[in-house]
């Protein structure tokens, strides 16, 4: 038995994909989950980072975060957490290692692969194994010095992560083929030398996660919000302190611990208008610098936002008129798969408080939050576009023009129709939020989403048997592979998908699937019900049609770059 203690140190990547560790993802661990999103933003904050013109010796470290291990006295280290960013990485040196010299490639390897030593008894091997199921995949596509060429033509149906590394890897060549020669080594020298992680180390798997729970659990942690309240309060006379005290508990009581939370780094977002660099605390200080005037702080911007970020989230505004419709723009909202619309609705909504004005900004602002959802704009993008749109709000000029950063522009409605005739059901973030606002379109706004369970369903199954009448109907198998994931053959249900009734003949599976229980609760199903076959004509028609619908709904009048409706 190892009789290691807990230890935790600062280390650099060059020390990380090192002799002194090899990397184990137990089987028990979730799939890799990071999507191009989270890498994408890695990739954008490392070029950022490495900017300054300096030799990399004299760049600031950038801190990657955390690793919880599972580790004795020898290199062989259990990630316990970390798993994301350490797969992530392997897969970011692998796609430099593709694209520059043998030279440079060659001394990248060694942070990939270890090669065996015959005195010291070791054998070669990867500095990092992936889970079981994904690990020959990562080899042959990721670590193998030739394997993102092959990456390239890989079609066949992949697991989710699998996927994940596959689109990462992919993203990460696209990018970093913008870049010279000279800035993909400096890239690899910069990650080696200056980008650190904090590794902690525990001899067993009891230890190692109640560390993963300390360093994740905010509940048992003083909070950003203490700290701020202890500054903010105490700024205050003792003839008033009580009275704030009480302000700043009431609306804290109202969101809850979490949604407090979530103001604090929202009103950060809407004074700095830009991304975070540091800390949510030190850019509050900074850029809110509530300490000033900690009553104005309270009265003019903490209670007013903290009433208006609870009525968009609980979409429970209140009005003599048009509070029905504003509510329903944001529920959209709030199906977003980011909150980073929010601060541009809080600031808009804590200065406007007549109901049209609001409902044509959440209209707006709805169509835009939506476009950059379905075109998986990431970050970077997103809170750059919501900055510009804070100074707007601020400037109280053209707010709702052409130009506006409100608007979405021409080449974001091409690439928004282009992603809606694409394959939308493999986007697994977009597709219920998209079809549950398509479906409340068809219904006129009577569609109400109460359901415990929603689940989106393929009408021509993914895999429909052999001799059935599907594929009588879809005989062409690139034809049918090529419409199976699109609008046009997806609809609703309003409970768990069943794997057995998915592949039923169509006028069984309308009977027993569709329409089991009683009359189907969404528009989109009902027309499914209303078709007597499901050809590739009614698809394609269907598909049209419903890309129309959207089409109006957006408002998205640019014409897809490839001609399509």
């Amino acid at each position: 038995m190892s009789h290691a203690s807990i230890q935790g140190s600062e280390k650099p990547v060059a020390k990380i994909f090192s002799d002194d560790y090899v990397f184990t993802i137990p089987n028990y661990q979730r799939p890799y989950a990071w999507t191009t999103e989270e890498a994408g933003e890695l990739l954008s904050d490392l070029l950022v980072a490495m900017e300054d013109g300096k030799p990399v010796e004299e760049l600031n470290p950038y801190f990657l975060g955390s690793v919880v291990l599972i580790k004795g006295d020898k290199p062989d280290s259990q990630v316990v957490d970390g798993q994301q960013r350490l797969v992530t990485l392997i897969i970011l040196l692998s796609a430099i290692r593709s694209l520059v010299g043998p030279k440079q490639a060659g001394d990248i390897s060694k942070r990939i692969y270890e090669k065996g030593d015959t005195i010291l008894g070791t054998l070669n091997r990867y500095r990092l194994a992936v889970r079981e199921r994904d690990l020959d995949f990562f080899k042959k596509y990721i670590q193998n010095e030739d394997g993102i060429e092959q990456l390239k033509e890989v079609s066949e149906d992949l697991s989710d992560s699998c996927r994940n590394m596959r689109e990462n890897a992919l993203l990460f060549l696209s990018r970093l083929e913008e870049l010279t020669q000279e800035q993909r080594v400096f890239l690899a020298r910069f990650i080696t030398l200056q980008c650190y992680l904090v590794l902690v180390t525990t001899p067993d798997l009891n230890s190692a996660y109640r560390i993963f729970s300390v360093l994740n659990d905010r509940g048992l942690e003083l909070s950003l919000t203490d700290i701020l309240k202890a500054e903010i309060i105490g700024k205050i006379g003792k003839s008033e302190e009580e009275e704030y005290t009480g302000k700043w508990e009431d609306i804290e009581d109202d969101l809850g611990r979490d949604a407090f939370e979530d103001l604090f780094a929202h009103i950060r977002m809407i004074f700095a208008r830009k991304k975070l660099r540091s800390t949510v605390l030190q850019e509050f200080r900074e850029f809110v610098n509530p300490a000033e005037n900690p009553k104005a702080f309270i009265d003019n911007t903490l209670l007013p936002m903290g009433e208006v970020f609870d009525e968009i989230k609980n979409a429970s505004y209140e009005s003599a008129t048009g509070a029905d419709e504003i509510n329903r723009f944001l529920r959209y909202l709030n199906r977003i798969d980011n909150f980073d619309w929010q601060p541009p609705a809080i600031l808009y909504m804590t200065h406007n408080k007549k109901p049209q004005d609001v409902l044509q900004f959440l209209r707006k602002l709805e169509r835009l939050a939506a476009g950059m959802m379905i075109i998986r704009a990431d970050i970077n993008y997103r809170l750059e576009r919501y900055g510009r749109l804070l100074s707007a709000i601020e400037e109280e000029e053209g707010l709702f023009d052409d130009d506006s950063p409100l608007q979405l522009t021409s080449s974001e409605q091409r690439q928004v129709i282009g992603a809606l005739n694409g394959d939308i059901y493999r986007v697994v973030k977009i597709r219920l939020p998209v079809l549950l606002r398509l479906d409340e379109a068809l219904s006129e706004g009577e569609a109400a989403y109460d359901y415990p369970i929603i689940t989106v369903e393929h009408v021509l199954p993914q895999t429909p048997g052999e001799g059935s009448e599907w594929l009588e109907w879809w005989s062409d198998e690139e034809e049918r592979e090529g419409n199976v994931h699109r609008l046009g053959n997806l609809a609703l249900l309003s409970r768990r998908k069943n794997s057995q009734a998915q592949n039923f003949e169509f006028e069984r599976k309308k009977k027993e699937y569709f329409q089991r229980r009683g009359v189907a609760p969404f528009a989109l199903t009902t027309q499914v019900l209303n078709e007597q076959e499901w050809t590739h004509d009614v698809v394609m028609e269907r598909q049209k049609q419903l890309v129309e619908k959207l089409k109006e709904v957006w408002s998205l009048s640019a014409p897809s770059e490839s001609g399509q409706a």
